[in-house]
């Protein structure tokens, strides 16, 4: 049995009702998971003894800034044991765009997870030490957001002096 087939067969006997949509591009598999499922199926993928995707590499997410569901989670998880990568993904419908730690699974997270909220604003619940990582506290801001102006905003943050 083909890996990718593996993965799928497992997880859709185990979350059927919480998949929305898998994507096989150019070999790199991708699942969409209901945002309320997202903590459970990524605590499944860690320790079921078939998958052990043990290591998460990457969070990041995506501002569609005009659809319907306006921010995608992705999550970049690996298998050692099946020397796979699979990206896991979940959508944020409603403000204020919230969704599950992954900490408490991987510890690699955390810091992710805390440049997600710095540059998107999307809070980690349960995430035991989320607070910015670039911008300083007081900013109001999140510059990785599709409504962030380009040039930054006039007056937030003074910019280094060009020498003459």
């Amino acid at each position: 049995m083909d890996i990718k087939d593996l993965v799928l067969q497992t997880l859709k006997e185990n979350f059927t009702d919480s998949i929305i949509e898998i994507t096989d591009f150019r070999n790199d598999l991708s699942i969409t998971v209901k945002q309320e499922k997202l903590f459970e199926l990524a605590k499944f993928l860690k320790e079921n003894e078939n998958l052990l995707f043990e290591m998460c590499k990457d969070v990041t997410a995506i501002d569609w800034a005009t659809r319907k569901n306006r921010f995608t989670v992705v999550y970049h998880l690996y298998s050692f044991k099946l020397n796979f990568n699979l990206r896991l993904k979940s959508n944020l419908e409603t403000e204020p765009y919230q969704i599950q730690s992954v900490t408490p699974i991987w510890q690699s997270a955390n810091w992710y997870e805390r440049e997600t909220y710095d540059m998107y604003g999307i809070e980690f619940i349960n995430h035991p030490d989320l607070r910015r990582m670039y911008m300083p506290e007081g900013f109001e801001y999140h510059p990785l957001r599709k409504d962030f102006p380009v040039l930054g905003i006039p007056e937030s943050l003074p910019l280094p002096q060009k020498p003459e």
